[in-house]
């Protein structure tokens, strides 16, 4: 007999509350384009009604996630507790962060540990360094998948199935002049990955932005997060970041594995049925 409480993949339409969902599209409707927004602006960018959103803030504003004045709303500190909650619930951040250390002070460059949220990447663990970037790496950072050395690494060893599923609901864009141009050059990509054990993107997401990743492996062998080094091209190149960085980068996230209690030679491709 199944477990009624056991979490699944799916859900049938009379367990889904569908006012759980709104609620979430008006918290995330804040963002830094629209801090302090009015309630049309956030009823524009939810789709609901205004009198929905009105019920719906006034109640986030009762739990003290949302706060109101002079027609506008912002989010209160209250919100950060989220996400400490789900730091404190997964033992795989806690476990990389030495690594993340590790690995930022190797290369005086940030270091970053990232999960695969739906078609994007998204940043569950940093080390900042005292460095202007371009791009300010920070816990919940989100980026697209395909064009990221870590969204590579998060799909590379998914399987097939899981590929053409992703694929099927992306447009794949040029960020850059040297992004991926299409799904069969992104195929080829991921295979290479595959191959080499890690990835390196040059300047795919950013002009002047040059990312390593390393797969990180749960118990399981499957793949479960993205280990990343950060720089410019005016401090290395591809070449130098493969030679310098790449060997201690995949070195600590196979150190991170082994704390997640993988065993060397077991992997897995999820939705593949390979080994």
């Amino acid at each position: 007999m199944a477990d009624a409480d056991a979490p699944t993949d799916t859900i049938n339409e009379r367990d889904f509350i569908q006012s759980i969902e709104r609620g979430f599209a008006v918290l995330t409707a804040f963002d830094a384009d629209a801090p302090r927004p009015t309630l049309a602006d956030i009823a524009k960018r939810t789709g609901f009604s205004r009198p929905a959103v009105r019920r719906i803030l006034l109640t986030l504003q009762q739990l003290g996630y949302v706060t109101g004045s002079n027609g506008r709303w912002t989010l209160t500190p209250r919100v950060l507790s989220i996400g400490q909650h789900y730091t404190a619930s997964h033992a795989l951040i806690e476990i990389s962060q030495p690594h993340l250390v590790a690995l930022a002070e190797h290369t005086s460059e940030p270091a970053s540990l990232a999960a695969l949220d739906g078609t994007e990447v998204v940043h569950i663990a940093d080390v900042p360094v005292r460095r202007i970037m371009s791009v300010n790496v920070s816990v919940g950072m989100r980026a697209a998948a395909y064009p990221t050395s870590m969204g590579r690494i998060l799909l590379a060893w998914r399987g097939s199935e899981f590929i053409e599923s992703y694929l099927g609901q992306v447009s794949i864009e040029p960020f850059t002049a040297q992004t991926v141009k299409s799904p069969d050059e992104l195929r080829r990509v991921l295979e290479q990955v595959r191959h080499d054990g890690y990835s390196i993107v040059d300047e795919e997401l950013e002009q002047g932005l040059l990312s390593a990743s390393a797969p990180v492996r749960n118990a399981e062998g499957e793949v479960v997060a993205a280990l990343a080094s950060w720089t410019s091209k005016g401090r290395s190149t591809a070449k130098q970041m493969r030679d310098r960085v790449v060997p201690k980068l995949v070195e600590l996230a196979a150190s991170i594995s082994t704390d997640l209690g993988h065993k060397a030679g077991i992997t897995k491709m999820r939705g593949s049925g390979r080994g």
